[in-house]
């Protein structure tokens, strides 16, 4: 069993702790400067998040690490921001459909494996979000008009995010913290 799931070494389980606890802590700083679910901000957000999932997912090239960092952000966010409950379900499938994803190529280097996951975790999870909202709203569901622009919008910025995080990981191969 220990060699279909290695142990982790004490360096990767830090580096995903740090890149969990830090892109919350960013992502909320964001929200708050940006002046609160702004589009701007909310792009801006999401797109800091992506970047950062690229980058921790090609400095630590494990199965389970999107599993990982997701629990790590679920705790964050319940204890720095008292979270709801019921987005723990999409966040959870939509980093196994993603870590599923990336499963078949998970030996291969170059960033296009952790592009793939973190596109493959931003669309599941917002979908599944999206549907969790409209099971909460479905007596109305008037107001998912008002959820689904934002949502979207905050796609944008993941999709910005993708993009960011190749270069931010090919800056980070040429300064020798990203080995391969």
């Amino acid at each position: 069993m220990t060699r279909l799931f290695p142990r982790w070494s004490a360096q990767e389980l830090v580096v995903v702790g740090v890149f969990a606890a830090a892109s919350k802590v960013s992502t909320l700083l964001i929200a708050l400067a940006g002046g609160g679910m702004n589009p701007v901000s909310l792009m801006g957000k999401n797109l800091v998040f992506t970047t950062l999932l690229v980058v921790m997912l090609c400095k630590v090239r494990r199965p389970g690490t999107l599993f990982l960092f997701t629990v790590i952000n679920i705790i964050v966010s319940m204890l720095l921001l008292g979270a709801s409950v019921t987005l723990i379900p999409p966040m959870l499938m939509a980093a196994l459909v993603a870590e599923a994803a990336i499963w078949p190529r998970r030996h291969a280097s170059g960033a296009a494996n952790a592009l793939i996951g973190a596109a493959v975790f931003d669309f599941v999870s917002k979908a599944l979000s999206l549907g969790v909202s409209w099971l909460f709203m479905r007596e109305n569901p008037a107001l998912m008009v008002m959820v689904v622009p934002f949502v979207v919008i905050g796609y944008f910025g993941s999709l910005g995010g993708l993009f960011s995080g190749v270069r931010a990981v090919r800056e980070l191969r040429h300064a020798g913290i990203i080995r391969e």
